[in-house]
């Protein structure tokens, strides 16, 4: 069945998905012929903020294989998005000093996945991603984090700048990973709550993000290139808060 595979097709079925708020990383129409009848999933969906993309129905056909999808198809997260307030609970009652991670244009989800995997391991509590320009949770992700993501929450959220404004007023500190800070990421004391940001590769955090952080810190690089993978700076940095945890014990 195509939904095993993370896809619901047809008018109906995801019209009713919408209804329920049921989270949908993406809707796909065919762009030939656009069929009738999806004038609701259309208005709920842009109500919902869920990205809309027209597509040639022959990219449909491959999707759904041989499921009939009536010009409509919808790609589902392999695990539920968890709520942003459940997410903050959570953490403070895993850690007094609980570590969540938040992520700026990601888009490549073999990183995403290798991320997650590296939350996993390293004892962070949870992961915050956008709605948008942002790879949501797929099955490429899943795989790339090597069955980890079931024991990894991760919540997406509208806006990041706001988002971070929330978890300031319920005690997190926020450092941001940047390659033109003048500090080195163990010449800052990561401890108490924080969250930690790391961006795509190509821009870095954004400007806004950058202008909310309390905290600004560098990985020192010796190579050419300027900055590192963004799954290997994750990596580091949680890294990083593990060792300062450890040694002041």
């Amino acid at each position: 069945m195509a939904e095993e595979k993370g896809i619901i097709t047809g008018k109906n079925s995801v019209l009713e998905a919408l209804k329920a708020n049921r989270p949908i990383n993406k809707i796909f129409l065919a762009n030939s012929n656009i069929p009738t009848g999806v004038g609701n999933i259309i208005a709920l969906a842009k109500e919902l903020q869920v990205p809309i993309k027209q597509v040639d129905r022959r990219k449909l056909d491959e999707m759904c294989q041989t499921v009939k999808h009536q010009g409509v198809a919808a790609t589902v997260p392999p695990k539920e998005y968890m709520d942003f307030d459940q997410l903050v609970e959570q953490s403070y009652q895993s850690s007094s000093s609980p570590v969540l991670l938040m992520l700026d244009e990601i888009e490549d989800p073999h990183n995403l996945g290798a991320i997650i995997r590296n939350v996993e391991g390293l004892g962070a509590q949870g992961v915050i991603i956008p709605k948008h320009r942002a790879v949501p949770l797929t099955e490429g992700v899943n795989k790339a984090a090597a069955g980890t993501l079931s024991h990894v929450s991760v919540a997406r959220v509208t806006n990041l700048v706001q988002t971070l404004e929330r978890l300031k007023e319920k005690g997190f500190w926020v450092v941001g990973a940047d390659a033109e800070s003048p500090k080195l990421a163990w010449e800052v004391k990561l401890d108490g709550p924080l969250v930690v940001i790391i961006g795509g590769e190509d821009k870095g955090i954004g400007r806004l993000i950058r202008e909310n952080c309390d905290y600004l810190v560098r990985l020192p690089m010796g190579g050419k290139v300027n900055s590192l993978n963004a799954s290997v700076a994750a990596g580091i940095m949680l890294y990083e808060i593990s060792k300062q945890k450890l040694t002041e014990k």
